[in-house]
């Protein structure tokens, strides 16, 4: 059997940069090469980063695709690796955006799939599923496409595949069984939630079975906005048997020595197999593409005599997974946007102290400034505990008093109850914002997902900010995330701020319990109607009491104009507010009435 040298790329890229994406699949090309693999494959739409959204549309940016991807198979054998096999994911096009009145069924924007060999294109493969639900709108950027490429790499039959192909039983990974396949390799880039790796290898094992092929899985890793990708890239055979799998949020090179079928000498006929039997529950499954075949000009550097095993690596518990993909969600949205340092008010609560420490994992602590915006009603115990998180961080931290602005306006203004809470946090907010303007920071917002569900948050005052790490985070979570962070090297949070009862201090004796359900009652309510879409009868059936849940419903649909004006952050479940679920603020449905 023959013996490939794969190299899977579990890399970063950014959306736009076309020219620094291309330059980092030389770079990492170079280090696989130098690593003796004959194969190396980059995550989907690497070239372009992902998701590109309404960029797709640009005549200018899809030329600006398909031009660097002709320029990257010259500057590849430019830089002497015109004999490695370089798959790459990218935009193209054979026709005219959807939006266009040009625009003719079957044709038009693609997610493309390239394998890069002396110095040219060798081969070209468009995505045939589409996802169109969740974070996914891939129905209207791309036309699917329904040609299978087969291409003849080291004597064995690799067939290409992108992402969602993978997730949907039937079609490419059926017809590359019918074409005998020895390899499917899916470059994808697969946003993150919480025990989506717990998916993610059954799911593989059941499309090799599908293929009666090895497969080989390539996911990204890094952050686009509200989305992060994990990476968590693997290698299994036919059978099923795991053979290598890469870490969770880490850059790296997986290589692997893969011995696969020798391709045949002559190919299959129709509906004709080399491979087994599908098992009789899954005969069903059934495709309709074409198979492109391609042979290479050449044969890959030969294959090195030493061993290669990319190893399995260890899984990382629950909370270690949120953690690390809000920090490397943060982390990009700074760096990628050009943010040199960020600033959050430090209440001693908390939900900032979890953001700082965040922050800190993130930036380092340099580049966090935390200040204190005490008003009649904090408590000492919150600003020690604004101070202590301080001292044990090393981040700046700065003191500004509220009082006497929120006198100021008192003095010029009648308000009272609720106003004048409010009237607090929106000081705050312009504090936080003039700072920002004044030294350049970016404003974190610090409230959770269970505030932002129902609505318990002050528009323009502690919502202010230009991005959330913990907007899909439920406050349940949020102390689940504070007591593992503790355990770690640095122990970064006051141990009050996660044992005493959350309260904004916005008026005397002041606790959240005062307006709201325990989190541990009122969470499982929002997780049921925001991410599973329970109605309020199924809600009540799960054991909650009824009027609770219509006070909880009620506070959800009132909330939405606000969400709606939310800062962007880190998806971690399974439905995020944003993205994920789009509701019309103008809206007189109400469950159960």
């Amino acid at each position: 059997m023959p013996t490939l040298r794969i190299a899977l790329a579990q890399v970063n890229s950014t959306v736009g940069d076309i020219a620094g994406n291309a330059a980092a699949v030389r770079r990492w090309s170079r280090e696989a090469a130098d690593a003796g693999a004959q194969l190396v494959a980059f995550p989907e739409m690497m070239l372009t980063g992902y998701p590109i959204e309404d960029l797709v549309f640009r005549d200018s940016f899809v030329a600006a695709s398909q031009a660097a991807l002709l320029n990257l198979a010259a500057d590849l054998a430019a830089d002497g690796l015109g004999d490695l096999a370089v798959v790459v994911g990218y935009v193209d096009a054979d026709g005219s955006a959807a939006t266009s009145a040009e625009h003719a069924h079957g044709r038009g924007r693609r997610d493309a799939s390239a394998l890069l060999f002396g110095g040219r294109v060798a081969a070209r493969y468009f995505k045939h599923h589409l996802p169109n639900y969740g974070v996914f709108d891939e129905d209207r950027y791309f036309e699917p496409g329904h040609e299978l490429t087969v291409v003849r790499v080291g004597g064995v039959d690799v067939a290409l595949t992108v992402c969602e192909d993978i997730w949907q039983a039937g079609g490419p990974f059926t017809a590359a069984r019918r074409a005998g396949a020895g390899l499917v390799l899916n470059i994808n880039a697969s946003p993150y939630e919480l025990n989506k790796d717990d998916v993610r290898l059954p799911l593989v094992m059941r499309r090799a079975a599908e293929a009666g092929a090895a497969v080989a899985y390539v996911n990204a890793v890094g952050a686009q906005d509200e989305l992060v990708f994990d990476g968590d890239s693997m290698i299994v055979t036919a059978h099923g048997e795991l053979l290598t799998r890469a870490g969770q949020f880490t850059e790296e090179l997986l290589i692997h020595d893969l011995s696969l079928p020798a391709a045949d000498a002559s190919p299959n006929k129709a509906e004709k197999t080399d491979a087994a039997p599908l098992p009789i529950v899954e005969q069903w499954i059934a495709d309709d593409m074409e198979i492109a075949r391609i042979v290479l000009d050449a044969e890959p550097h030969p294959s090195r005599r030493d061993k290669r095993d990319g190893g399995v690596a260890a899984r990382i518990v629950d909370e270690e997974e949120v953690w690390s993909a809000l920090v490397l969600g943060l982390r990009d949205y700074v760096n990628k946007n050009g943010f040199r340092s960020v600033i959050l008010g430090l209440s001693g609560g908390i939900d900032s102290a979890v953001v700082a420490a965040i922050a800190v994992d993130a930036l380092g602590p340099e580049r966090v400034f935390g200040v204190s915006m005490p008003s009649g009603y904090s408590s000492g115990h919150s600003r020690d505990d604004a101070a202590e998180f301080a001292e044990r961080t090393g981040i700046d931290y700065r003191t500004e008093a509220i009082q006497p602005m929120v006198d100021g306006f008192l003095a010029n203004m009648a308000l009272s109850g609720l106003a004048v809470e409010n009237l607090q946090a929106r000081v705050r907010g312009v504090i936080l914002m003039a700072l920002s303007n004044q030294e350049g920071h970016l404003v974190l917002t610090t409230g959770n997902k269970s505030e932002l569900a129902v609505g318990y948050s002050t528009l323009y005052g502690d919502s202010v900010g230009g991005f959330n790490p913990l907007k899909d985070v439920p406050k349940t979570m949020v102390w689940q995330l504070a007591r593992w962070r503790n355990t770690q090297p640095g122990t970064p949070i006051p141990e009050n701020s996660i044992t005493k009862a959350p309260s904004a201090e916005l008026r005397p004796d002041q606790k959240d319990s005062d307006s709201l359900p325990d989190y541990a009652v009122l969470d499982p309510i929002i997780k049921g109607y925001v991410d599973d879409d329970l109605g309020r009868d199924a809600l009540i059936e799960a054991g909650n009491d009824p009027e609770l849940v219509d006070r909880v419903l009620r506070l959800v649909d009132l909330a939405e104009y606000k969400r709606r004006q939310s800062a962007p952050g880190p998806k971690i479940s399974g439905k995020a507010f944003g993205r994920d679920r789009r509701l019309p603020i103008t809206n007189r449905f109400r469950e159960g009435l």
